[in-house]
């Protein structure tokens, strides 16, 4: 099992790691030092899309630098979930037309979208250190 550590930084700011690496979350309001954890989650399915486009292109010899995946997303009314993705894979040269069909059945098979469509078991568990308990005057009055 891999492991993501979110640390809270202040506010409505998080710090992601990740195999060593850090990102920052964050809200438009709130400092605004990142994406918001939503747009990372569509980042993620959007550059997953292109790291299997770019694989599938450098097997057929496309250029690596004429790749652009790009993704637009849809709220629901009550902004509590994303409704629609669309995701448009462009390279800057054309591949044969035959290949077009390939290409796309690769994308929609990335890790990213695949977690999606096949949903993954989530478990939460809360852990909280007790707080030290105080000592509590005793009223004798009566």
């Amino acid at each position: 099992m891999s492991a993501i550590t979110v640390l809270h930084e202040a506010n409505d700011r998080f710090r992601i790691v990740v195999r060593g690496h850090d990102l920052v979350v964050d809200q438009p309001g709130s400092g605004d030092a990142g994406p918001t954890p939503t747009e990372l989650f569509i980042a993620s399915l959007v550059s997953c899309s292109a790291f299997y486009a770019r694989r599938f292109l450098a097997r057929h010899g496309v250029a690596d630098g004429e790749l652009t995946v790009s993704g637009d997303f849809v709220w629901a009314p009550d902004h509590t979930r994303i409704t629609a993705v669309a995701i448009r894979v462009e390279t800057g040269r054309g591949i044969p037309e035959d290949l077009h069909a390939a290409l796309m059945r690769v994308v929609e098979h990335c890790t990213v979208h695949e977690s999606l469509r096949q949903k993954p078991e989530v478990s939460w568990e809360f852990r909280a250190t007790p707080l030290e308990s105080t000592p509590r005057a005793i009223s004798t009055a009566g």
